[in-house]
């Protein structure tokens, strides 16, 4: 080690920049094999690895060389102080752009590994990407400044001052903020579910973003909703079950005196001739109540997508109203029956006008 130090020692500034970019070009050259290599495997997260560090490493072996170059110049104190650190922070600038990449294919190998590790998936990719980032990006800042001869100390509690007062000022923002990362981590609802609010808007979530989730309504009206609201609010997702199919139900009422066999038989077969009903589960027939004019019954069946509901509906009212009408059966109305008692008055007949 020591004769390869006085080695370089004894190199020449011009020769010692030869030796280093002849290096640097080798490094080069042995990662664009690798990077060739890592193409023949399955996993694409290593191609990405190595051609991140390609570039940075190339950097770091020309920049040792620069730096070591800059401190044998006849240049003035200063002149090689901001050279070098002109030097340094270009590198730091490749290694934090390595960084984000390497940190960006690990992310994306961890989320389609879904089974192996639950707590890294799409929906929560890009709350991991931004806490990543920050991370790199924060550290590279620390990096540059001691480059530059700053102490952070100063900066860091400035940063502090200004951001609680930047806090006060965009609550409402940063209340959006932190609850789009509970959404994103809690995952109450993922794009292409229905869900409903408790303040009446359906529809389907085409966008869930760290400030405002996006609804496109059966009206193919697009709604934007704060997450700061969503996350407060009462959420049915119709699409969150065990499957996405979801049942309907139709309430139906009849006379009195109507069988109720045959009301039963017409109003399974009505939901086996529905195209919008599957078979599986089957559809059923309740007979739940006696009403004020009628007995009511309520048919229930299932539909692929909860898009389909009120096509369901409309064809499943459709076909009972016939077969109802075709056979005879009343569906019945509210009635009332009014008496009108006329008040017998006794008169005097010498009492007349």
């Amino acid at each position: 080690m020591q004769r390869f130090l006085a080695w370089i020692e004894g190199l020449g500034t011009g020769e010692l920049l030869l030796w280093t970019i002849a290096l640097a070009v080798v490094v080069r050259a042995a990662f664009w094999v690798l990077h060739k290599l890592a193409q023949r495997t399955k996993t694409g997260v290593d191609d990405r690895i190595v051609a991140a560090l390609g570039t940075p490493l190339f950097l770091s072996v020309v920049a040792i060389g620069l730096y070591a170059a800059i401190h044998r110049t006849g240049w003035s104190e200063g002149a090689r102080g901001t050279t070098s650190a002109l030097v340094v922070s270009v590198v730091i600038l490749a290694w934090t752009r390595c960084f984000m990449r390497i940190g960006d294919a690990i992310l994306d190998m961890l989320a389609r590994r879904v089974d192996d590790y639950q707590w890294v998936e799409p929906r929560t990719l890009p709350l991991f990407e931004i806490v990543a980032r920050l991370f790199v990006v924060g550290g590279a800042a620390y990096a540059l400044l001691g480059a530059w001869g700053i102490d952070p100390t100063a900066w860091v509690a400035s940063a502090g001052i200004v951001g609680i007062a930047v806090g006060f000022a965009a609550k409402d923002t940063l209340a959006n903020l932190f609850a789009g990362l509970f959404i994103l981590v809690d995952a109450p609802y993922k794009l292409g579910d229905f869900i409903i609010l408790d303040s009446g808007e359906r529809g389907r979530v085409t966008d869930i973003g760290i400030r405002s989730t996006r609804l496109l309504t059966r009206d193919d009206i697009e709604v934007t909703i704060p997450n700061a609201v969503i996350a407060n609010a009462k959420i049915v997702n119709e699409t969150g079950g065990p499957f996405e199919k979801e049942r309907v139900r139709v309430d139906i009422g009849v006379a009195y005196g109507s069988d109720i066999d045959k009301v039963r038989a017409l109003l399974e077969k009505c939901a086996r001739e529905c195209p919008r009903i599957v078979s599986a589960p089957p559809p059923t027939v309740r007979f739940y109540s006696f009403g004020d004019s009628g007995l009511n019954f309520q048919l229930r069946g299932y539909i692929d997508k909860p898009i389909l509901r009120g096509r369901a509906v409309d064809a499943l009212n459709t076909l009972i109203y016939k077969s109802f009408e075709a056979e005879g059966i009343e569906i019945p109305f509210p009635q009332r029956v009014v008496h009108l008692h006329r008040d017998h008055v006794h008169r005097d007949p010498d009492d007349q006008e």
